[in-house]
C-alpha cells in the first residue's frame, strides 16, 4: 500500500462526504440501465444472435460502465487528497519524534521527517522498518522483537534501550552513548485494516537528569549513612523505616538485615524508653522536636548511652508522620564537653531512671515531659496532652480543681490520690513540687507519680483477711461450743433410741430431735470450713474424675430447665485436695448458679492447665506465680453487682430471700478453697451472669503419694459388732458429752474411768499404774489440754494408744504435739455408732 492509499484510508475513517458517498450507488444504477437496455436490444435480434453471446454483452456492458463511473468518481473525490495529505504530513512532523506507520505485514507504509533523516532517506521510496534499524545490536534486538511481537498482537508497548557512543543510530548523540525509548501503539481504520504506529523517542537529556538526581540522592545517602552522627526514622508502630550505617555500626547491627522491615525500636531501646518515645499527642498540621538522654543496646547487650534529637510530624488530620531522630554517641562525653552540659546530660537519665514518676506539667495544663515510668502509668498519658485526660471521669473534677489552685499558687494539699483511665484500674499518688504559696507557677509544675496499686490492693486485701479472720475466729469458737452441745444432744438420742423400737409412739419424736441435730451440725460444719478450721482429708486425684463423678448428681440439682456443660481440658495436671469438701464446693456453686437462672440458662464447668507465666497475669499481688490448676464454673444467671462481689464470701450475707439460704454458702466455699492453699475469684456482669475461678496448686506426685492413693483406694471393712472389752480413761471437761461417752462405751462391754481435767487423768494414771486400753481425751480444756496430757504420758513411759475427740480441726493442734503422731482423731459431733467404731478400731488397731 502506497502512503497515498493509506492517506486515502485515514480520510474515509474520518469523513466521506459529497461524491466519495454517492459515487458507488450512482454507478450501479446506470450500469444496471444500460445492462438492461443491451439484453432488450439483444430479445429483438433474437433471431439474428445467439441468446447466450446476448447475456454476454449485457454483463459486459454493466461491468465497464460501473468501472467508468468508479474511476470519474474517484478522479473527483482524489482532488481534494493533496490539502489532507499536506495536515496529515505536518502533524506527524510536528510530533518532533521519529514516526513510522506499519501495516499488518511489518512494512513501513508512511514515515515522517524525523524518521527519515534518522535514514537519512529522503527520496519517497521503500523505507527500511524499526524491526530491521537495530538488527546488529544484540542488546536492543530483544527488546525491538517484543515490540513487534506487540504490534503483530495489536497491544501497545515501550521500551527504552542504550546506544554506546559512535553507533550509528545514536542519533544527534553520536559522541555519548544515546538512550532511546521505543514504544507502539495499534492505529485502527474503517475499512478494517490494521496499522501499528512506531514512535521513537531520544530520551537522553531525561536519562542523564534522572541519573544526576540519583547520583545526588546517593551522595545523600552515603553522607547520611557515614556521618559522624546516628540517624534513624520510624514509623508511629515503632518499626525501623532507616537507620544509617554509623548507628548500625555502633548498635553492632548488620545493615542489610534493616532492610526487610523486621527491626523495631524494641529492638534498640528498652520497652519503657520505647514506650515514653512514642508518647505523643496528635497537632493537626503541627510538628514536635524533643531531645531524650537514653540508653540503646547494641546486639551484643551492652548499654550505649546516647542523646536522641526525636521530631515527629503530623498531617492536617492529626495523623503521625514517620518520626525522625538524630543519635548523638555520648560514650565519650565530657573529654570534650563543658562540665554543665555533662551534668545536664547526667541528670536526664537520673530523672529517666527514677522508680517513681516525674513530668512537667505547663501553666495550661498540659504534659511538657515526662519520664518512662509516668508514661507507663496510663496510655493518655502523652507528651502534649493534658493530664487530667488520663485521670478517670469521675475524679476527673476534683483533680482539676486540684491542679487549678497550685498553678495559681493557691493553697492547696501538696498531694492527691487518683485512679488513672483504662482497664487496668491503676491508680496513683500525684504529689507536687511548686514554688511559695501565693505565687502563680508562670513557668508550670513538677508532678511526681507514685504507683500506689499493689499498696491499695495490699490494704484492702488485708482488711479483708483481718475481718475474715475475726469473723472465722469467732465462728470457730461457737462452732467449738455448739459441737460440744450438739455431741450431747446427738449421743442421748442414740441412747433413747436404742431403747425404743420403731413403733413406740415417742421413736418418731426422738428421730426428729437427732435429724435436727445433725442439721445443726452441717451449718457448724459450714461454720469451721469458713474459719479453716475442719479436718481435711486431702488425696491426689485428677479434677477430670471428681467431676465426670458429680455429673448426675449435678444434673439432679439444676433440674430440666438448665443445661449442665462439663468440658475437661486436655493433660489437666493433679490436684492434693480432700474430695469431699471440693464436691460439696463445685455443689454450692451449681445451686447459687442455679437459683439465679429461674427461666434456664447454661452452666458450663471446665478445666485447664494454668502455666506459670499465664498466672502472673490473673491478679498480680494476690496469687503468686506458679502451676495451677482451673476449674471455671459459669452460669449466663442474673449476675450481681459490683458491691454485692465484694461480699459474696462474709458468713451470713445473702441475697435470697428469707428461709431460703443461710447465707453460708460461699463462706463454705471460700474457706475449703482457703485451706487447701487454692485462690478463687469471681467475675460478674449484671444481666450476663456470674464467672468463678478456682486456682488449685498444681501437684507434683511422688511414690508416697501413690501408696497413700492405693491405702484410700482399699475397702474398709465393714464392723458390724462394735462390742468390746478393755478399760478406757474418759477425759472430758464437759460433763454432758463425758456422761453420754461414758454410758456409751459402757454399754458396748468397755470399762471406763472417767476424769474431767488433764491433771484429774494423771492422778487416775498413777492410781491404776497406766493399766489402760485407751486413752479417750478431749483436746480443749482448761489448766491442762489434751496434746500436753499426751505428752506428760509419754514422758513417765506410758505408751497407751490415744484418740483425741474436738471441735476444732485436728491441724488446728496438730502443731502443739512437737512430732507425736500416735495417735487417732475424732471430731465432734459424733454418734453413738461413731464413737464405738473408732474406739474399736483404736484398740485393735
Amino acid at each position: 500500500m502506497s502512503e497515498a492509499s493509506l492517506t486515502e484510508n485515514h480520510k474515509g475513517a474520518t469523513s466521506q462526504t459529497g461524491i466519495s458517498q454517492g459515487r458507488p450507488v450512482l454507478a450501479f444504477g446506470l450500469a444496471t440501465v444500460l445492462a438492461v437496455v443491451v439484453v432488450a436490444i439483444g430479445v429483438r435480434m433474437q433471431g439474428q444472435w445467439p441468446l447466450t453471446m446476448i447475456a454476454i454483452l449485457g454483463l459486459l456492458a454493466f461491468l465497464g460502465l460501473l468501472s467508468a463511473f468508479g474511476t470519474l468518481a474517484g478522479f473527483v473525490h482524489f482532488g481534494r487528497l493533496p490539502k489532507q495529505r499536506a495536515f496529515f504530513d505536518g502533524l506527524m512532523d510536528a510530533v518532533g519524534d521519529c514516526c513510522a506507520v506499519s501495516d499488518a505485514r511489518g512494512r513501513v507504509v508512511f514515515a515522517n521527517e524525523a524518521y527519515r533523516a534518522l535514514l537519512g532517506e529522503t527520496r519517497p521510496g521503500r523505507l527500511t522498518g524499526i524491526e530491521n534499524l537495530y538488527t546488529g545490536y544484540p542488546d536492543v534486538s530483544e527488546r525491538v522483537y517484543r515490540l513487534a511481537q506487540a504490534a503483530r498482537d495489536g497491544a501497545a508497548l515501550s521500551e527504552e534501550f542504550r546506544l554506546e557512543a559512535g553507533s550509528a543510530a545514536a542519533g544527534a548523540h553520536g559522541d555519548q552513548p544515546t538512550w532511546m525509548r521505543c514504544s507502539v501503539s495499534p492505529v485502527s481504520t474503517s475499512v478494517g485494516q490494521r496499522f501499528t504506529l512506531w514512535r521513537l523517542q531520544d530520551i537522553t537529556v531525561d536519562r542523564a537528569q534522572q541519573e544526576g538526581a540519583f547520583a545526588s540522592l546517593q551522595f545523600i545517602i552515603n553522607y547520611l549513612d557515614h556521618a559522624p552522627a546516628g540517624f534513624f526514622s520510624t514509623n508511629k508502630n515503632g518499626q525501623i523505616v532507616y537507620l544509617n550505617a554509623t548507628l548500625a555500626d555502633w548498635l553492632e547491627i548488620d545493615l542489610l538485615q534493616t532492610s526487610d522491615g523486621s527491626l523495631k525500636l524494641d529492638d534498640l531501646l528498652d520497652e519503657d524508653d520505647v514506650q515514653m518515645l512514642l508518647a505523643i499527642a496528635p497537632e493537626p498540621g503541627g510538628r514536635r522536636t524533643e531531645v531524650f538522654d537514653l540508653s540503646m543496646r547494641s546486639k551484643s547487650g551492652q548499654p550505649v548511652p546516647v542523646r536522641i534529637v526525636h521530631r515527629t510530624d503530623f498531617d492536617h488530620a492529626g495523623s503521625e508522620q514517620p518520626s525522625r531522630s538524630l543519635v548523638l554517641d555520648m560514650r565519650g562525653a565530657g573529654t570534650g564537653e563543658d562540665i554543665a552540659n555533662a551534668a545536664d546530660q547526667q541528670l536526664n537519665r537520673l530523672i529517666n531512671a527514677a522508680p517513681i514518676g516525674i513530668a512537667k506539667i505547663s501553666p495550661d495544663g498540659e504534659i511538657e515531659t515526662a519520664n518512662s515510668v509516668f508514661v507507663g502509668l496510663c496510655s493518655d498519658v502523652k507528651r502534649g496532652a493534658r493530664l487530667e485526660n488520663a485521670i478517670r471521669s469521675e475524679q476527673r473534677a476534683e483533680f482539676s480543681h486540684w491542679i487549678g489552685k497550685a498553678l495559681a499558687g493557691a493553697d492547696c494539699d501538696d498531694s492527691i490520690n487518683v485512679t488513672f483511665t483504662g482497664s487496668e484500674n491503676v491508680s496513683g499518688e500525684l504529689i507536687l513540687s511548686r514554688g511559695g504559696q501565693g505565687e502563680a507557677n508562670e513557668d508550670g509544675l513538677t508532678v511526681f507519680a507514685i504507683d500506689t496499686t499493689k499498696h491499695n490492693s495490699l490494704e484492702v486485701q488485708l482488711a479483708q483477711s483481718q475481718k475474715m479472720q475475726a469473723v472465722g475466729q469467732l465462728a470457730g469458737g461457737v462452732a467449738h461450743d455448739f459441737n460440744n452441745v450438739l455431741t450431747a444432744i446427738i449421743g442421748f438420742s442414740d441412747l433413747l433410741l436404742a431403747k425404743h423400737r420403731p413403733t413406740d409412739p415417742s421413736f418418731a419424736d426422738i428421730m426428729n430431735i437427732k435429724q435436727n441435730a445433725n442439721r445443726a451440725a452441717n451449718l457448724v460444719r459450714q461454720l469451721l470450713a469458713f474459719s479453716r478450721r475442719q479436718t481435711l482429708r486431702p488425696e491426689v486425684l485428677s479434677l477430670t474424675d471428681v467431676l465426670s463423678d458429680l455429673g448426675n448428681l449435678l444434673g439432679r440439682l439444676l433440674g430440666e430447665k438448665i443445661e449442665l456443660k462439663v468440658v475437661h481440658g486436655r493433660g489437666v495436671g493433679l490436684v492434693k485436695v480432700d474430695v469431699n469438701q471440693f464436691e460439696q464446693v463445685i455443689i454450692n456453686l451449681a445451686v447459687n448458679a442455679r437459683d439465679a437462672m429461674p427461666e434456664g440458662g447454661v452452666l458450663s464447668v471446665s478445666t485447664a492447665n494454668v502455666a506459670p507465666e499465664q498466672s502472673r497475669t490473673v491478679k498480680p499481688g494476690l496469687m503468686p506465680e506458679g502451676e495451677y490448676v482451673l476449674c471455671e464454673v459459669r452460669d449466663t444467671g442474673t449476675g450481681m453487682p459490683q458491691d454485692v462481689v465484694d461480699k459474696i464470701y462474709e458468713p451470713f450475707f445473702s441475697t435470697k430471700e428469707v428461709g431460703k439460704g443461710t447465707g453460708l454458702g460461699l463462706s463454705t466455699v471460700y474457706g475449703i478453697i482457703k485451706q487447701t492453699g487454692g485462690f478463687i475469684f469471681c467475675d460478674s456482669v449484671l444481666g450476663q451472669g456470674t464467672t468463678f475461678r478456682i486456682y488449685l496448686p498444681r501437684h507434683a506426685e511422688t511414690a508416697a503419694d501413690g501408696a497413700e492413693k492405693t491405702a484410700t483406694q482399699a475397702p474398709e471393712e465393714k464392723r458390724a459388732d462394735l462390742t468390746g472389752h478393755g478399760t478406757i480413761l474418759l477425759v472430758e471437761d464437759e460433763d454432758a458429752v463425758r456422761s453420754f461417752a461414758s454410758r456409751a462405751l459402757e454399754s458396748r462391754g468397755y470399762t471406763v474411768l472417767e476424769a474431767d481435767s488433764g491433771e484429774r487423768a494423771l492422778e487416775i494414771v498413777e492410781e491404776h499404774d497406766g493399766g489402760f486400753d485407751l486413752v479417750l481425751s478431749d483436746v480443749v480444756m482448761p489448766e491442762m489440754d489434751g496434746p500436753s496430757l499426751l505428752k506428760e504420758l509419754r514422758k513417765r513411759g506410758i505408751s497407751t494408744k490415744v484418740v483425741f475427740i474436738s471441735g476444732y480441726a485436728e491441724d488446728a493442734f496438730e502443731k502443739n504435739l512437737e512430732g507425736q503422731e500416735d495417735f487417732a482423731f475424732l471430731p465432734k459431733p459424733f454418734s453413738l455408732k461413731q464413737l464405738a467404731g473408732a474406739v474399736k478400731s483404736a484398740i485393735e488397731g
